[in-house]
């Protein structure tokens, strides 16, 4: 397992991170970097495949679940995206690091991306390159991986059918698997990546698990569930009492309505 390979998939994240913020410029849209995130951990998983030696059949199977998550993820988000203007999120940020913020945007957005993205990537380094008989713990890792599929995939769906109903416009999306958890996509990444995580540890590879941690951190208190729902209220009153029974994160049956407590809203805390 080379030091030099890990590296390698740096150079690679940071590279179509670099391309994609030229794109950026000139579109003058950052909020593109989403579609290319998966595409960013694609490309350090091909860079480190290339390390395998010999390139069994656990590393395809490895590198397909690899491909199939970042083509349906990347695909999902540029379709959902195209045609529309910079995302609010991206629009906040932008003002306020005027002036400058094209040059600006190279480091506070794209290689910040790129450098998550590669630490993410790290279970994937060892699981690509290490040759072992992964056993039960393949099986394991194949059937947490699926869950999580389901899960984001299904749920991407669901709140894409809802939004295309203009009857919904100004609803809260509560049925489906969004009826058990507020983020059913949010989950179902994570159990992805705590799959992959699973495909490491017979290559006695623990210590990768800052991979799945720094993401399961990413999605509950940075750029997840924290930073979305910090002004759905606002936007969406009848948000409140969809917090109030419906768990944030991990799915559970609906609870009956009690004070919500809203992220950011030091109010209801």
């Amino acid at each position: 397992m080379s030091l030099s390979l890990y590296f390698l998939g740096l150079v690679s994240t940071m590279g179509l991170a670099t391309l994609t913020w030229v794109v950026s410029v000139l579109k003058r849209d950052v909020s593109i970097v989403d579609g290319v995130w998966a595409l960013m951990l694609l490309a350090a998983a091909t860079v480190y495949a290339t390390g395998a030696e010999p390139y069994a059949g656990r590393t395809t199977l490895i590198l397909t679940l690899v491909v199939l998550w970042a083509v349906r993820l990347s695909g999902h988000i540029i379709r959902r995206n195209w045609g529309e203007p910079e995302d609010r999120r991206y629009r906040d940020i932008r003002q306020k690091y005027e002036p400058n913020f094209a040059l600006k945007s190279l480091g506070l957005i794209f290689w910040f991306q790129a450098g998550l993205a590669w630490v993410i990537s790290i279970p994937l380094w060892p699981a690509l390159t290490v040759p072992v008989d992964g056993g039960a713990w393949d099986v394991l890792a194949v059937t947490v991986w699926t869950v999580g599929m389901i899960f984001e995939g299904v749920g991407d769906w669901q709140l894409s059918q809802f939004k295309a109903d203009p009857a919904n416009h100004g609803k809260v999306m509560d049925c489906g698997l969004w009826r058990y958890t507020r983020h059913p996509n949010y989950f179902g990444e994570c159990l992805i990546w705590w799959g992959f995580f699973l495909f490491a540890l017979p290559a006695g590879a623990w210590w990768t698990v800052a991979g799945p941690l720094l993401l399961t951190y990413m999605l509950l208190k940075f750029s997840g569930v924290t930073l979305v729902e910090q002004t759905i209220v606002e936007r969406r009153p009848a948000y409140r009492e969809y917090i109030a029974r419906t768990n944030a994160f991990i799915p559970g049956p609906p609870k009956q309505s009690v004070q919500a407590s809203i992220p950011g809203d030091r109010g209801h805390a």
